[in-house]
């Protein structure tokens, strides 16, 4: 399988795909265009007559890019109007095979079983998956007087599977010599709803520290590991800005002032940075042999100089068909001005998270264009 390039400062995006009714079978009301949007990502700013309204949900990690996508693209099609809900990666899938959505957002791929149930509504090719927003998934924690702190996998699969309970534990005060550790008990903060971000996070667990976590990937926290929690990125990190002794993950644009862990890649250790996490994606192989699905599968192992291993990789799900030509046209003037540099730009300036290569700008538009009516 080939690799996927997502250079420099990768950004990968979770929106998603056109609703049921979008794809031909539910009695939501089909987005409306009275014009294709042109070959620029954000149709024409002049003469752009495409006219309706995108309804999605999804990645709670992809609300201010969405915000900055959705502003900048209804800036150049005044006739459109596109709405967001950060309710989740899983709840963003469920809502888009539902037809409550008209797109959804996502930072983990589409199962098996959903890719399945996609061919239902979106006709025997299924769902379009796109790359269109990569950013770190920090470890972050809230200790004052303590910026930075080194841990290895292990370390972090003790701290959150709640084996080790104290921030001067001799498990990290002998990774952070010179540093003053506090007496201090750790509160595990995790989040509440099913996340793409918890599923990447566990990931990493799972194939860095296996001896430690045990539990497996999934989108939702186990339920044996009893800790604290909240709904969405603003939550847990809401959370865990007031509660001394705190330690969370979370996509690493949105952690604000919190402290955070530099994760041991070979023998240095690596704080998290868009260049980083840019290099763990860039080799990343493609899990799919369909042209149009670009979901990748990362290394999370790796122990290559420079590399950030926990990193979060959203994608825009689409129909590969809909029922009409105006819903097509509206969808890939959205998707294209998201992952085009423009786009890219503006989430960035807004989201912290770092653009997509013109490499990856180019395969997204293929995929963006195998997007046809249904017949």
């Amino acid at each position: 399988m080939k690799a996927l390039r997502i250079g420099q400062s990768a950004a990968v995006l979770s929106i998603a795909a056109l609703a049921l009714t979008a794809c031909g079978g539910s009695n939501t009301p089909a987005a409306s265009s009275s014009a294709a949007g042109g070959s620029s990502a954000a149709g024409s700013s002049a003469t752009s007559t495409l006219t309706g309204t995108l309804t999605g949900g999804g990645a709670s990690s992809q609300e201010a890019a969405m915000t900055a996508w959705a502003d900048g693209f209804t800036a150049a099609n005044p006739g459109v109007k596109v709405q967001y809900n950060p309710v989740g990666s899983g709840a963003g899938r469920k809502g888009f095979l539902a037809g409550q959505y008209q797109f959804a957002g996502s930072d983990s791929a589409m199962k098996e079983d959903e890719q399945t149930e996609a061919q239902k509504i979106c006709g025997p090719d299924g769902a379009v998956q796109v790359p269109a927003y990569v950013s770190p998934i920090a470890v972050a924690f809230n200790l004052p007087g303590v910026e930075h702190v080194n841990m290895d996998a292990d370390t972090i699969a003790s701290v959150f599977t709640k084996k080790i309970t104290k921030w001067n534990d001799p498990k990290i005060a002998e990774q952070n010599e010179g540093v003053e550790l506090p007496d201090t008990a750790i509160t595990v903060v995790h989040r509440s709803d099913e996340s793409g971000t918890t599923k990447n996070f566990q990931d990493y667990l799972s194939a860095a520290a296996p001896k430690v976590w045990t539990y497996g990937v999934e989108e939702k926290w186990p339920s044996d590991i009893q800790a604290e929690n909240a709904q969405g990125t603003s939550g847990v990190v809401g959370l865990a800005t007031k509660t001394e002794g705190s330690i969370v993950y979370a996509d690493a644009s949105q952690i604000g002032k919190l402290g955070t862990v530099a994760v041991k890649v070979g023998d240095k250790y690596e704080a998290y940075t868009p260049e980083a996490a840019a290099k763990s994606v860039e080799t990343s192989k493609k899990v799919s042999t369909n042209e149009h699905d670009l979901a990748i599968k990362l290394d999370r192992t790796s122990t290559t100089a420079g590399t950030y291993p926990i990193v979060l990789v959203s994608y825009h799900i689409f129909c590969a068909t809909y029922k009409d030509q105006e819903t097509v046209d509206l969808i890939k003037a959205f998707g294209k001005y998201a992952v085009s540099a423009e786009g890219q730009k503006v989430a960035s300036e807004s989201a912290g998270n770092a653009p997509l290569t013109d490499a990856t700008i180019e395969e997204a538009n293929k995929a963006i264009d195998f997007i046809s009516v249904a017949k």
